[in-house]
């Protein structure tokens, strides 16, 4: 009975430390990366408002599982993904996996100072809830996801330069 005892209250315990440190960390979380590109905003821009076109620069859009319904909506392995603003320098898009927790994707096209380069800075918003294991999951969104938009912003670039 003392060992079922002290389980549960180690069980408890781990909990709570877990929940109080889970309050320490934010619960809006923001992984972003940017990338110097030497083109113009135009030859960009139609890789970035068209799903279909995100195939030829963002790793596993080739593979089976994604579905793309239209140019500003697809199902990436079961992450429903739809572009809901495209303004001249700014593609909003919602990310809504089968867990139904919303992410925000934002890329920022922005003109830099010498002539023919443009920055494109990508980023990912989401909130997280109080749930210990849903803050404390958070501190690897960058580690993961942030490796990924690295990625796939390099072979953008690369794609945009060679043309």
């Amino acid at each position: 009975m003392k060992l079922i005892r002290l389980i549960l209250l180690s069980a408890v315990l781990l909990f709570v430390i877990a929940s109080l440190i889970g309050i320490l960390l934010p619960s809006h979380v923001l992984v972003s990366r940017a990338v110097d590109i030497g083109a113009d905003k135009d030859s960009i821009k139609p890789y970035l408002q068209d799903i279909n076109r995100w195939q030829s620069w963002m790793e596993g859009m080739a593979q089976a599982s994604v579905k793309i319904e239209s140019p500003l909506k697809a199902d990436i392995a079961g992450t429903d993904v739809t572009i809901t603003v495209v303004t001249d320098s700014t593609i909003l898009s919602s990310w809504i996996p089968g867990n139904h927790t919303v992410q925000s994707s934002t890329m920022h096209l922005i003109s830099s100072t010498r002539a023919g380069q443009t920055i494109l800075q990508w980023q990912f918003e989401q909130d997280v809830k109080w749930y210990p294991w849903e803050r404390l999951g958070s501190m690897m969104n960058d580690k993961i996801l942030g490796t990924l938009m690295e990625k796939n912003l390099n072979n953008l670039k690369q794609l945009v330069e060679k043309k």
